[in-house]
């Protein structure tokens, strides 16, 4: 049988800290590991596979809680919720990126036309009427 993975080694092999390892187990996405004679902590080879899986669940924009949950599924197959799926949450989070997609591209082409507008000073841009900024439309509604 294989000693396992030392915190370090683990930590490295998955890119984070040991910090990072002991925060996870106390949120219930990692096992807490075995531990050595001399009190080491041990991770099974297999931690690795689950830190990569929480890993790539944050760069696709899951939360902590979230990925939490897609663990359980993965754990408790029998019994799921109909809702419960990858599938499904994938999709709810897909159309949730999406929409801030969206609102990333306002922004953008507001500060595109703030740059093509020549403003230079917020203050000044939002008093006058050719100014592009959303705030202007705000503070023209707000004398209405």
């Amino acid at each position: 049988m294989t000693a396992g993975l030392r915190s370090g080694e683990l930590a490295g092999a998955a890119g984070v800290n040991r910090q990072t390892l002991r925060y996870y187990e106390r949120r219930g996405l990692l096992a807490e590991p075995r531990r050595s004679a001399g009190g080491h902590r041990l991770y099974p080879r297999e931690a690795l596979t689950t830190l990569r899986v929480i890993k790539t669940a944050q760069r696709l924009g899951f939360t902590l809680d979230e990925i939490a949950e897609l663990v359980d599924l993965g754990t408790h197959r029998h019994g799921r919720r109909p809702d419960a799926s990858l599938q499904r949450r994938a999709a709810a989070k897909l159309t949730e990126i999406e929409g801030r997609i969206a609102d990333l591209q306002v922004v953008a082409a507001s500060l595109r036309a703030a740059l093509d507008a020549g403003c230079d000073d917020l203050a000044t841009c939002a008093t006058t009427d050719c100014c592009p900024l959303p705030f202007a439309d705000l503070d023209r509604g707000a004398h209405r």
